[in-house]
């Protein structure tokens, strides 16, 4: 019977290898990797096999291509940490209030980061709009959205679209390029206090619009938060769909007060 590895394409085999050096350190971080004729030396295998196996590297985004130059090895990603309480957030504040707060090692926010408007495009027939329609139990003609996005470390770290049920909203809360906490904006302009329904967590590929927004190739994983706020009577009032770039972001859930008892025995 033919093993595992005999199955796997001998490029696939020689990537592995390859990753195996980058994680014992062997091609640090931001080094060059020996060219392809000196791979394929060592390795005793054709350059084509090389060429493959330095693209499955890239698609892992474990190095980086520069045509021309050569191929280096990325630094290791940097993670947000996107905090979300199930125990004490009963009011919905807006990601910018809870932040998206960096990991100790992360690098720290600076002059231009926050929530901006990208758009506030007409709601109309695409699919997101009409799961709008569905979970706040409105038709389409009934809701406006306002899209935007939140700089964190210089660089763009989540795609959000926001939909209510009101009519037009002010022209200057819209208007693109302008700073604020978007959920906090659109309760004052609403006139109404929000509390969390429900929050849901996936994942997707990033479409053509995400990926140019966030500064990523197309199909790049993203996470997905998403849910309805209401009204303390229970209306739902709001419904938010995050996109998140999956390899520079983490969802942490708390269950426990800091500095609390220490588990039970």
């Amino acid at each position: 019977m033919a093993t595992h590895r005999s199955e796997t394409p001998l490029y696939r085999r020689l990537a592995r290898q390859l990753q195996e050096r980058i994680a014992a350190g062997r091609y640090p971080a931001g080094s060059r990797l020996p060219s392809e004729p000196e791979l394929s030396a060592e390795f005793g295998v054709n350059r084509l096999t090389v060429r493959q196996a330095v693209a499955e590297l890239e698609r892992a985004a474990v190095v980086e291509i520069r045509r021309g130059v050569g191929t280096f090895v990325r630094p290791p990603a940097v993670r947000l940490s996107i905090a979300v309480d199930p125990r004490s957030q009963r009011f919905d504040l807006g990601s910018v209030h809870r932040g998206l707060p960096l990991d100790a090692d992360a690098p720290g926010g600076g002059e231009g980061d926050g929530e901006f408007v990208v758009a506030a495009p007409p709601v109309a027939g695409s699919a997101e709009d009409g799961e709008a329609a569905r979970q706040l139990g409105r038709t389409t003609e009934e809701l406006s959205r306002v899209d935007t996005v939140i700089r964190i470390g210089g660089r763009p770290r989540a795609a959000n679209s926001y939909w209510v049920p009101s009519g037009p909203l002010p022209a200057e809360l819209v208007r693109p390029g302008r700073p604020g906490n978007l959920v906090l904006d659109l309760a004052r302009a609403t006139g109404v206090e929000l509390e969390y329904d429900w929050r849901a967590f996936g994942a997707i590929g990033a479409d053509l619009a995400d990926a140019e927004l966030l500064g990523v190739p197309p199909g790049t994983a993203l996470l997905v938060r998403e849910g309805v706020s209401c009204t303390p009577d229970g209306t739902p009032a709001l419904y938010v769909r995050r996109r998140i770039d999956g390899s520079s972001a983490r969802f942490v859930l708390h269950y426990r007060e800091p500095g609390g008892p220490g588990p039970a025995r």
